[in-house]
């Protein structure tokens, strides 16, 4: 059995936990008047009338006299206490004895790592197209919770481009050689096996690749969901914090250029660096379900999915990086894949657009942007995060359901 290396990268979460702690000892407010609990951080009085009236509640429940060194103290073993609970969270993800065994559908087409999975199916056909930072088999989760399965038992044809693991060919590939190559040629493959055009479904990244895809083709194409697929990256006040990514570009070069990709465990961080404590929050969350319960077994199903991550080719890390994040090409017309400008307007078939409304990887304005950009867009809203969306134990309800009724109009 092979040994779990999550979450990844785990010296980074163990250092933001730590972090933590040291940061929230150094900002205890004191009482007023009374020594700081260091002896060296100057004493601190919340200015609210709030955080003053919180700042007595604590100090009566600490007791007469405890003043800033009992709190101190207090706080001290709470954060001891869920330091503990998230190390026992870990440990029991690593232990747990769940592990995917599903086979791979047969594959209708193969180059290089990429293949076309055939799911079967009877009805209208839809060709999924995941991103490709992270294993398709998001969609393809688990035995009884997997999208595609689900929807090719629900009056659909359904295909999977999995675009495999960038081997040394396609370290070298721009965004232009995956859509016009890679999807092209899977794209043209899924026509002459379905006997007509297609449905094109993109997920997250994926979206991207799909609408750039079927405005090259559109005669292949017959409709074009997109879930969770960003468009404007400085939307909803996100342009500081999408630029300070792209400014991260010249400190990766020397990753880039020696392995010609970015590799996993920085795409981690990265994606970490949206909610650095989230990972603490669910381990220790996890950490309190009973093992041998269906939920647990969902969680480290995702969590193994999340920590299987696939690098990224340089020419895409830069194009992605600094052009999508640093200036927002696609929302700004800039985008170019093969020389054309990607416009949405452009297309002229029936799309459908799903945005998860807690998303925290694609904020929903991002995806609200696309939405307004394509002519008579169906918009879905879901009550769901980014991965909950397809992937969740709700996903069926406010997802599968509504895509496949689209579908199949």
């Amino acid at each position: 059995m092979t040994a779990r290396r999550g979450p990844r990268p785990l010296p980074a979460h163990l250092a933001l936990a730590v972090n933590r702690a040291l940061v929230t000892m150094a900002a205890i407010p004191s009482a007023p008047g009374s020594t700081p609990w260091n002896g060296s951080w100057p004493g601190f009085v919340p200015r609210s009338t709030a955080g003053q009236a919180e700042h007595a509640r604590i100090l009566r429940e600490l007791g007469a006299g405890a003043e800033a060194g009992g709190f101190a103290a207090a706080v001290w073993q709470r954060l001891a206490r869920e330091d503990a609970a998230l190390l026992r969270g870990i440990l029991a993800y690593r232990a747990h004895p769940w592990r995917r065994a599903m086979a791979d559908p047969p594959a209708l087409w193969s180059e290089g790592p990429a293949r076309l999975l055939d799911y079967g199916g009877e009805g209208p056909a839809a060709l999924f197209i995941p991103s490709l930072v992270n294993r398709a088999t998001v969609l393809d989760l688990m035995p009884g919770h997997s999208m595609l399965r689900w929807l090719a038992g629900q009056g659909l044809r359904v295909l999977l481009l999995d675009w495999g693991v960038p081997g040394a060919v396609e370290r070298g590939f721009t965004l232009t050689d995956w859509i016009a190559g890679r999807l092209e040629r899977a794209l043209e493959t899924s026509v002459a096996a379905t006997g007509g055009p297609v449905s094109l479904v993109g997920y997250c990244m994926g979206g991207l690749l799909a609408l750039a895809a079927a405005l090259r083709a559109p005669a292949r194409v017959c409709g074009l969901a997109l879930l969770a697929t960003p468009w404007d990256f400085h939307a909803g006040g996100a342009g500081p914090r999408a630029r300070a990514v792209a400014g991260l570009l010249p400190g990766l070069e020397p990753v880039l250029g020696t392995t010609g990709t970015l590799p996993v465990d920085l795409l981690q961080l990265l994606f970490a660096g949206l909610d650095p404590f989230g990972i603490a929050r669910k381990f220790r969350a996890f950490g309190r379900l009973d093992p041998a319960s269906p939920r647990a077994a969902h969680f480290v199903a995702l969590e193994d999915w999340l920590n299987d991550g696939i690098p990224l080719p340089a020419p895409v890390a830069r194009e992605c990086l600094g052009g999508w994040y640093g200036a927002s090409t696609p929302a700004a017309g800039a985008w170019r894949v093969a020389g054309a400008v990607v416009e949405p307007r452009a297309w002229r078939g029936p799309s459908f657009l799903a945005i998860p409304r807690g998303d925290r990887i694609v904020p929903p304005e991002s995806a609200r942007a696309l939405a307004a950009g394509l002519p008579g867009a169906e918009v879905l809203d879901v009550a769901a995060g980014h991965i909950g969306m397809a992937a969740g134990m709700k996903a069926e309800a406010v997802l599968w359901r509504p895509l496949r009724d689209w579908l199949r109009r």
